[in-house]
């Protein structure tokens, strides 16, 4: 596999040069965490492609083609259509606030200090999604050096770290473009079509596999319309997609890259499955579902190219979990820590401090997380369940309050975790509990309380319209609503 370690090895150095590269880039807050809000359209459709495809869109995805075959799909095609509808529908409006995070938003639009509460629920998934993308390294590194789990985890989670502290935003920008053409290179135009190929083509495969693989609902109805709630919502909602949206030049930009994204989403949805099928149709027999896309790398491809694919494989699990951890720190100092009253003064240094240690943070829980998915379903059940309904109705609802949007996002968190906790983290009634609770709580207590101050609203409404926008250093919170 020598030729296999030196494509991998000149995949590392390059993200590791790109990283130091975005060192020099990376002088301001704006810089570090948006990348100076100054992306245009190519840039900003590569890097929403790879930032929203990472471990479990690969592996996971793979895995769940492996086991239910074309209708495996439906967990990547979700993400498609809430990118598409993130970019049809809000982008325009994120890109004018010229805020950091989801709960400076929050704050803007209900007053007081929501992104006290809502940073927490942020903080959990975000870090819960760093880990799932980290995880995803161990299957990579044991092909090429049949390494134990912990000690991928490790030099992938490693690597991940030390660029994005380098460069923060930039860094992550700059590596994710190299990342998605490589991941469009390895996953559709190699391995896509050799897997389906090798096993014999659509007449080969459906002779050998049951009608049910290539059904689109052989995964359960249930589980679809799961898949719609968790994944499609928490793509609408999610700090690490919001703040990709922010670094979009324009919102003309932002809406245009973000449609030509979530169509590339729909087709590496279809990729993944298609080659978890073809893996079925190859290897029957494997011990676990989750090692279909190493087997199907290791077994069917000449060295060199196997290198070029496991190195896509990578890309995609580098840039998620990059993308999550830069999310995880910006929530942390901009909505946790700033709330202990400290001060602006050298905001790129602490970011930087944050990334390091919330990073190490996400390698240690990887090491003891076993299943991508599960991780992954972990995440947006606490994103959606928390914070959907606040936001939502900070953007639509003029009569929503702060105590509602509080209230909301405690009842949903509290909920998921005790519905997962009851039910197990891959039943389908923690989100709903979660959200239906969140819903109830928002509405009563919304109804229940004084009205949003015209100060506030009025201050919100100007932000949507893109006046008194210039470039803050932190986001001016609104007035509090007494």
């Amino acid at each position: 596999m020598t030729g296999d370690y030196a494509v991998i090895a000149l995949y590392i150095a390059g993200m590791l040069g790109v990283g130091w590269y975005g060192l020099r880039l990376a002088k301001t807050k704006s810089d570090y965490l948006v990348a100076g809000r100054r992306l245009g359209w190519f840039m900003y459709s590569g890097t929403m492609s790879a930032v929203v495809l990472g471990g479990a869109s690969t592996v996971g995805g793979v895995k769940l083609g492996y086991t239910y075959g074309i209708s495996g799909a439906w967990l990547v095609l979700t993400i498609g259509v809430g990118i598409l509808v993130l970019h049809a529908v809000f982008a325009r409006r994120l890109v004018k606030l010229k805020v950091y995070t989801v709960g400076e938003m929050l704050d803007l639009r209900y007053g007081g200090h929501t992104s006290a509460v809502s940073g927490i629920v942020m903080w959990g998934y975000t870090l819960m999604l760093t880990v799932t993308s980290t995880l995803a390294f161990a299957s990579i590194f044991k092909v090429l050096f049949d390494l134990p789990n912990w000690a991928g985890i490790a030099i992938g989670g490693s690597i991940v770290v030390l660029y994005s502290v380098l460069g923060g935003m930039w860094s992550i920008t700059l590596t994710d473009i190299a990342q998605f053409v490589i991941k469009t290179i390895g996953i559709l135009a190699i391995l896509l079509p050799v897997a389906i190929s090798s096993a014999g083509g659509f007449s080969g495969m459906s002779e050998k596999l049951d009608a049910s693989f290539f059904s689109f609902t052989s995964i359960g109805t249930d589980t679809i319309i799961t898949y719609f709630v968790i994944y499609t919502f928490g793509l609408l909602i999610g700090q690490d997609i919001w703040q990709r949206v922010f670094t979009a030049r324009t919102p003309a930009i932002a809406t245009s890259g973000g449609i030509t994204s979530g169509v590339y989403c729909l087709v590496y949805g279809l990729a993944g499955a298609l080659i978890g099928t073809a893996a079925h149709a190859l290897y029957p027999d494997l011990a676990s579902a989750q090692d279909a896309f190493a087997t199907i790398v290791e077994r069917l491809l000449p060295t060199g190219v196997r290198g070029l694919v496991l190195a896509a494989a990578l890309s995609a699990m580098m840039s998620t979990a990059s993308g999550a951890l830069i999310a995880c720190s910006t929530t942390t100092t901009s909505d946790l820590l700033s709330k202990l009253g400290l001060k602006k003064g050298g905001e790129v240094s602490r970011n930087r401090i944050a990334t390091l240690v919330l990073g190490l943070i996400a390698i240690g829980i990887a090491m003891v997380v076993d299943d991508v998915v599960d991780a992954l379903t972990i995440a947006y059940d606490i994103l959606v369940g928390g914070l959907l309904v606040a936001i939502v109705g900070a953007l639509f609802w003029k009569r929503g309050t702060r105590q509602g949007a509080y209230a909301s996002m405690i009842a949903g968190t509290v909920s998921v975790v005790a519905f997962m906790i009851i039910d197990g983290v891959e039943a389908n009634t923690p989100i709903y509990w979660g959200l239906g609770a969140s819903l109830a709580v928002y509405l009563a207590v919304s109804l229940g309380t004084p009205r949003t101050s015209d100060s506030i609203l009025s201050v919100w409404t100007r932000r949507l319209n893109g006046a008194g926008t210039e470039e803050p250093e932190a986001a001016t919170p609104a007035p509090v609503d007494a």
